[in-house]
């Protein structure tokens, strides 16, 4: 899709991406390991497991990498258990991304100090921490005491947008600070050792961990002068969207064991239907006729190919999202963090759009239009 450069003269910049860092738990998992752990645990409750298992195969996932052990979740452990670990590795996995964002020699000309961090956006769906987990890496990593602390929770897959949509409305109040958005999911933690739904199946055979960290900074920010790229993507504007009444498409039911995953089968046809009208005018409202990066949320392949039926795409504008899902599985709001992270690293020309789009429970979704800039 190519850009016509129509975009409102009133748009008003807000900040720049300027470095992204990543980690994977040490637990890699073939597909096919996955299959053989889920005909254990459903195999004697569904008669007829042997139909349904071939959804890890039309998942289009390879490998996935998850905080613990396959052993440990054979195991049953407690929700307490989960929780515990959950805080653990969600502090030790966001130390390391957080690190990798600051000190990158892919992004960055010259590492950035903690202390030069003005904000942080923190962002999980998967456990509970009270203080938050940026509260915790603040007492690891040097910030500075007086950095601002912004705990997002409850938004799921569209929580990777939603950080960055947040950040940006920040940058436009602060436009000469410099802030990180944080993505911690351990989506395999909440797995449920005793649900038998076919949610639960569907879930085992999609979702995985993985952390994330950008690098943000307002227009007006020193930061600027550090990038080791020769353009940027810049923030134009955001849209989020509510459809009521939406609770049961997808989400968490919480009980005495923790939290089960809401995962509705209807969800590509909503894509299908409820989604394309809100891109449209979206794009509409900022005077975009075309794109020229999709970068979106791979939440499954069905999912992507509703995105494609919806938008008119073809399946060279998914390839990215299809192939951080083949190779990570759906690490929740991390996955697109990882889509946008391809994307830069393969290039992108100056003065290209692109369309952000993540969904999750709500239910909801989440866009940002990016501008492709050269840094000054």
């Amino acid at each position: 899709m190519k850009s016509q450069n129509k975009r409102k003269e009133s748009l008003r910049s807000s900040f720049m991406i300027l470095s992204i860092g990543k980690h994977l738990p040490p637990n890699r998992l073939d597909q096919s390991e996955a299959v053989d752990f889920a005909r254990k645990q459903f195999g004697k409750h569904f008669r007829d497991i042997d139909r349904l298992l071939p959804v890890f195969q039309s998942a289009d996932i390879d490998t996935r990498y998850f905080a613990m052990p396959v052993e440990w979740y054979i195991a049953g452990p407690t929700f307490e258990e989960k929780n515990a670990k959950y805080v653990s590795l969600a502090v030790e996995y966001a130390t390391k991304a957080i690190l990798e964002c600051l000190e990158s020699t892919y992004y960055l000309n010259n590492k950035v100090d903690c202390s030069e961090v003005d904000a942080i956006f923190f962002v999980s769906t998967t456990g509970i921490s009270t203080p938050s987990i940026e509260a915790r890496i603040m007492n690891v990593l040097p910030f500075s005491t007086h950095t601002k602390r912004i705990p997002i929770w409850g938004l799921g897959c569209a929580g990777g947008a939603a950080g960055l949509s947040r950040a940006h409305e920040y940058c436009l109040a602060h436009p000469k600070e410099n802030v990180i958005v944080i993505n911690v999911e351990l989506c395999s933690l909440t797995f449920q050792h005793g649900d038998f739904s076919k949610s639960n199946l569907i879930g085992t055979a999609l979702f995985a961990d993985g952390t994330s960290c950008v690098l943000l900074c307002g227009k007006d920010s020193s930061l600027l002068k550090r990038s080791q790229l020769s353009c940027l993507p810049e923030v134009q504007s955001t849209c989020s969207t509510l459809m009521k009444h939406s609770e049961d498409v997808m989400g968490w039911d919480v009980s005495n064991q923790g939290l089960h995953v809401v995962f509705s089968k209807s969800i590509p046809s909503i894509v299908s239907t409820w989604l394309e009208p809100n891109v449209r005018e979206f794009l509409t409202s900022q005077n975009i006729e075309d794109i020229d990066y999709f970068i979106a949320h791979p939440g499954g392949t069905k999912v992507l190919s509703s995105y494609e039926e919806a938008l008119g795409l073809d399946q060279s504008q998914t390839a990215i999202s299809r192939s951080i899902l083949r190779q990570f599985g759906n690490m929740s709001s991390v996955t697109i963090i990882f889509v946008l992270d391809q994307f830069l690293r393969e290039g992108c020309k100056t003065g290209a759009t692109g369309l952000m789009a993540a969904l999750g429970p709500g239910f909801c979704s989440e866009l940002l239009l990016l501008v492709w800039k050269e840094v000054r």
